[in-house]
């Protein structure tokens, strides 16, 4: 049995669209259940964000999420393939006519991911101070709560519309293929088989 971990949303609808090729199977959720079964496979609905975790934890063998949650969670899974749908890019922000001023001392960043942003301005040897928001990150600069911002874009339209802009990009994002180490070691045939399938629909 195959345990897979896919995100709720169009990247894990894209993702069972494929594995419907490789099963020569119809698969479908039905209803609001999370769990579908289907032959020697076990396909799990959860918040992209938990993806590594149940994989990490060997609820699931495998699973499809975002390069940005990889990096942020600083997760130990076996990266498969990138897959190259769900694009989208980190960047940093600030408000339009704004210059962002990295001579400031104790610039202040808003943002979901921490430990990208602190890893990003550790490159730049800069100290910030990092504030942790769960959504809205675009009002902080708005209302004077943070100089800047580091989020995940897919169009840019939301920080145009709040009168944003890209100060720079910090890494591209697409979704990948992953597996739970003890999983791949255990199952490396069928899992490898898997993702040989994925790389030829994906070209």
């Amino acid at each position: 049995m195959i345990k897979v971990a896919l995100p709720k949303g169009r990247i894990g609808e894209k993702a069972l669209e494929v594995f419907e090729g490789f099963l020569q199977e119809k698969l479908c959720f039905e209803n609001r259940k999370l769990i579908l079964q289907k032959n020697d496979f076990c396909f799990m609905l959860v918040r992209n964000q938990d993806v590594p975790v149940y994989i990490k934890r060997g609820a699931a063998d495998i699973g499809v999420v975002g390069l940005d949650v990889l990096e942020e969670q600083q997760s130990p899974l076996v990266r498969l393939l990138d897959l190259g749908f769900g694009r989208c890019k980190v960047v940093l922000g600030s408000p339009n006519g704004y210059v962002l001023d990295f001579s400031k001392p104790n610039l202040k960043i808003a943002t979901k991911m921490e430990n990208i942003t602190k890893a990003f301005f550790a490159r730049k040897a800069l100290s910030v101070e990092v504030i942790k928001l769960y959504g809205s990150i675009e009002l902080a600069p708005l209302v004077g709560m943070a100089d800047a911002i580091v989020d995940l874009v897919e169009t840019g339209d939301t920080m145009r519309q709040n009168n944003l802009k890209v100060d720079e990009v910090i890494m591209e994002v697409s979704a990948y293929l992953v597996a739970n180490p003890n999983s791949f070691y255990s199952q490396k045939i069928k899992i490898l088989k898997i993702r040989d399938f994925f790389k030829n629909r994906i070209k």
